[in-house]
């Protein structure tokens, strides 16, 4: 966790969606890597998992290899001027299971499955983007949860410079242009996206971000009628 880390340390420590980290090591001021010891994953279900946790709890999805070499506490970070002490905490010694990590698994199942099978697709006339808004765009109509969309999306996009940032802007532009397609006014339509993201994004900018979306919504429409 490399941005905001007490933040996003704190809702991982209050969360019931993951067991209590086995360790958590303070790599410099306000950044943290965070363990648990584990059974029964294999190389390949610990990496999905891990992206999972990553895109959950606002970590880098980009550190997520199992092959990651981590900071050693007792150490210095000498990336900084004072160098910065490398320590660790232990909140438990328990070791854990799939079962124990109560995120959405299926869209970690799901980013192993697509890289398994990306390299037998063949190309069509449509983009990855355009199949993505399709789909989010059927999801929702058909009643799916917006959040538990955001994070298969997420999940399914590791391509992409920031996966969750792309997952969330695609779902909620989405729902903005199904709300006000069925007649939902504008600024009741901002109400619902800051709520949905209220969690997720600062305060500050969760109510101009909403807005916009809705605005962007707006034109989509628009422009679909004039064509």
């Amino acid at each position: 966790m490399d941005t905001d880390g007490e933040t996003r340390l704190a809702s991982l420590r209050a969360s019931d969606a993951v067991p209590t980290p086995t360790g958590i090591v303070s790599t410099s001021l306000g950044k943290y890597q965070v363990l648990w010891r584990v059974d029964g994953f294999t190389l390949e279900q610990q990496e999905s998992a891990l992206k999972l946790l990553a895109i959950t709890f606002g970590g880098d999805p980009a550190c997520t290899d199992c092959n990651r070499v981590l900071r050693l506490p007792g150490f210095l970070n000498r990336k900084y001027d004072p160098a910065w002490p490398v320590t660790v905490e232990y909140p438990g010694d328990s070791t854990w299971s799939s079962d124990d990590f109560r995120l959405d698994m299926l869209a970690a199942d799901a980013l192993v499955s697509s890289r398994s099978t990306t390299s037998r697709k063949h190309p069509d006339k449509h983009t990855h983007s355009e199949r993505d808004w399709a789909w989010i765009l059927d999801e929702l109509a058909h009643g799916k949860d917006a959040m538990k969309l955001t994070r298969k999306l997420a999940a399914y996009r590791a391509d992409k410079p920031n996966p969750l940032y792309y997952a969330q802007r695609t779902v909620d532009v989405a729902s903005a242009r199904l709300w006000l397609i069925e007649g939902v006014p504008v600024d009741d339509v901002v109400t619902m996206l800051v709520v949905r993201r209220r969690f997720e994004i600062p305060t500050a900018l969760c109510s101009a971000r909403a807005r916009e979306i809705a605005q962007t919504a707006q034109r989509m429409i628009a422009r679909r009628k004039i064509a």
